[in-house]
């Protein structure tokens, strides 16, 4: 017997016929003689619909009732998937997460879990019963309902079964695992059936969809053996998140590159003759920091005079006109002066694998692979494990398509060999 704590998404669950079949797939598992946790989100949509009328009654509510209206999402949800296994002649019980005692700090809608009870929740699963629990949410220490802010779900589910030291956790998506890329922009994309923690990190920071950032840090911290499945379809493995191995034998078959993330969510600024002076860079970030804007990559070139430099840092797209305005009002005119320029339609294409530990030519190969295909590099970063450039919006999809069929992650490659 296994314990297995299973998280399904709102379109997993959003309609009565999607819980229906929830509902069968987890009496599925309790047949075969395992317990289960199951952790749901809302029903699609759900969300959005509570806080579009909250913006009707307040367009700045506080946070406090903005988490007390949102959390009733997961409740009703909750409470129709224990009724349908009921139904099915499985004893289930639903709890919200203060009821199932998930504690958090106070930081409305962006909350962070301190601690989980388990007495309940495993006494309940020693009588037979499946648990179902609300994610997304829990309470404080003042007994304020808290939620853990978007994709929250996955970081509950990926919690409770740290908890409970739960042999696994399943989460069901509407996607049979995780990809080498996405496979609407390049079809020959093909399911992994492992990653390992840390390359999907890089790969959840870089733009991959998947999973929530959170989930996975924790699964790391608390070596959660995590499993990533479609709740659409019945039968096969998903991809199964693993912890990073230092086993010099095991990193001699990993592949070089595991995936390619990209995001055209991104802007690019650029100083030019700024003064090349100790603490120019704090003084170009520390505005922007103070906006609470995030900077992704940075490169910082010095003129062949020496005493100017060209500073260039990338931005959320979002973020673009805030960056802009605070550099041509604050910035420059603190620097004494300095040239501007903006672009706001790049993409950062990025390759991710923890086989670049062991092997050298990974960044020329990428280099050579888009220079082929006429795509100018205008950023670059690196990692350990993780490549980055920025390019042009325009050749994001070529260069994907590209770089996917040079490092040999084509499904036509992977048959032949």
């Amino acid at each position: 017997m296994a314990l297995y704590v299973q998280k399904f998404g709102g379109t997993s669950v959003g309609s009565v016929e999607r819980i229906k079949a929830v509902a069968e797939k987890v009496k599925r598992f309790r047949d075969n003689g395992h317990q289960v946790v199951v952790v749901v989100s809302a029903m699609s949509g759900e969300t959005n619909r509570l806080v579009d009328l909250a913006s009707q009654i307040n367009d700045e509510p506080t946070p406090r009732e903005l988490d007390m209206l949102v959390s009733t999402g997961e409740q009703v949800t909750i409470s129709l998937l224990a009724m349908a296994l009921q139904k099915l002649g499985v004893p289930a019980t639903s709890y919200t997460g203060a009821q199932v005692g998930i504690q958090t700090d106070s930081a409305y809608t962006k909350a962070r879990i301190q601690r989980i009870e388990t007495d309940d929740i495993q006494s309940d699963l020693d009588d037979g019963q499946v648990v179902v629990v609300a994610g997304f949410q829990g309470v404080d220490e003042e007994g304020n309902i808290t939620t853990l802010g978007r994709g929250g779900s996955d970081t509950t589910g990926v919690a409770l079964a740290a908890a409970l030291k739960a042999d696994e956790c399943q989460i069901y998506t509407d996607v049979d695992g995780v990809y080498t890329t996405d496979p609407r922009v390049c079809s020959k994309a093909r399911r992994l059936e492992t990653i390992t923690v840390e390359e999907m990190l890089e790969l959840a920071s870089l733009g991959s969809k998947v999973l929530q950032i959170r989930a996975v840090e924790f699964a790391g911290k608390y070596n959660v053996p995590l499993r990533v499945l479609s709740s659409f379809e019945d039968g096969g493995n998903g991809t199964l998140i693993i912890a990073d191995t230092d086993d010099e034998e095991d990193s001699m078959e990993e592949p070089l590159i595991s995936g390619i993330a990209f995001t055209a969510n991104e802007a690019k600024l650029t100083l030019l003759n700024t003064p090349d002076v100790p603490g120019v860079a704090s003084r170009i970030l520390g505005p922007i920091a103070d906006a609470n804007i995030e900077i992704d990559m940075i490169v910082q070139n010095v003129a062949p005079a020496g005493d100017y430099t060209d500073f260039t840092f990338t931005v959320g797209k979002g973020d673009y006109k805030q960056t802009m305005k605070i550099l041509k009002e604050q910035v420059i005119p603190d620097l004494g002066g300095g040239e501007l320029r903006g672009d706001d339609n790049i993409a950062k294409v990025s390759l991710v694998g923890v086989g670049m530990r062991s092997h050298a030519g990974i960044a020329s190969k990428m280099f050579r692979v888009l220079a082929d295909e006429n795509i100018n590099i205008r950023m670059v970063s690196t990692s350990e494990i993780k490549i980055s450039v920025v390019i042009d919006e325009k050749h994001m999809e070529l260069g994907v398509r590209a770089l996917h069929k040079a490092f040999g992650l084509d499904k036509d490659d992977i048959e032949q060999e």
